[in-house]
């Protein structure tokens, strides 16, 4: 379901009207359950599959598909090939692992000249899919420059919200350097929630177990959206109605945007 109808003051989600300080990291029962749950959202994948491919076909311009923290495009396989198989010219980030600003470029230029590579390339506008850490670079990057974008889909991305709520912290201080108490992540934070210059959908999970749902969600406008989805959140990359509502958003034809509906046969998997 698409998380809209929680509107407080100018717009904000309620949920974003908590203070920072009462978001919590997901309770360790979710955590320890992401692995099986993983699994099991592999093999819904392999049953769902031939139902997926009559999702709308994609009209061949190119999406970016950015992984999570401290992994690499080897995560996204299942999720770019299943773009390719709809028509979408699908390409990796193609910047080794994901850690944060090592891969990426202190202020981005890493990933700034990649899609403007396949935007070249392609003569067309490029969609940015990011899993987790790759959603909160591609929302950076829209926001640095959105001229060769044409929309960002975030996959349980934390890019607001309160930084410590998430099962990850120490490792990734320990392997970027940053420290998520800095004042370059207050403020990286402060601002995640800014609707953006383009079209965006920002999926989250309230059972992911990895990073709080808080975190995920934007503030929305007539271009913005939140859907919530019944997912792990390394299910984002091998879940059935992820992958629907990834296909069903790229679809959109450029201009026209309209927010998600859930329906269909996988209608379930949005509450």
């Amino acid at each position: 379901m698409v998380a809209l109808a929680d509107d407080g003051p100018e717009g904000i989600p309620a949920m974003q009207a908590r203070s920072h300080e009462d978001i919590r990291r997901p309770q360790l029962g979710w955590t320890m359950m992401e692995t099986p749950r993983f699994l099991s959202e592999a093999a819904m994948l392999a049953m769902a599959w031939p139902m997926l491919l009559r999702a709308p076909a994609g009209d061949g311009h190119p999406v970016m598909v950015l992984p999570g923290f401290a992994t690499n495009d080897a995560m996204t396989g299942l999720l770019r090939a299943y773009l390719a198989k709809l028509g979408y010219a699908v390409f990796p980030w193609d910047l080794g692992w994901n850690l944060d600003q090592h891969s990426a470029g202190e202020n981005g230029e890493h990933l700034a000249e990649r899609i403007e590579a396949i935007a070249q390339l392609t003569g067309r506008k490029v969609s940015l899919v990011g899993w987790s850490l790759g959603g909160v670079i591609a929302r950076e990057a829209a926001r640095r420059d959105h001229g060769a974008l044409r929309q960002v889909v975030t996959l349980g991305s934390p890019f607001t919200g309160n930084p410590r709520a998430t099962s990850l912290t120490t490792l990734y201080e320990l392997l970027t350097g940053n420290k998520v108490s800095s004042d370059e992540t207050a403020a990286r934070y402060a601002r995640g929630h800014d609707p953006l210059p383009v079209p965006s959908s920002a999926i989250f999970s309230r059972s992911d177990g990895i990073t709080a749902w808080e975190n995920c969600v934007s503030q929305i406008d007539p271009q913005t959206e939140n859907i919530e989805v019944h997912c792990s959140h390394f299910g984002f990359v091998s879940n059935p109605g992820v992958f629907w509502a990834v296909a069903d958003r790229l679809a959109l034809p450029e201009g026209q945007w309209a927010p998600f509906v859930p329906k269909g046969p996988f209608a379930g998997f949005f509450p």
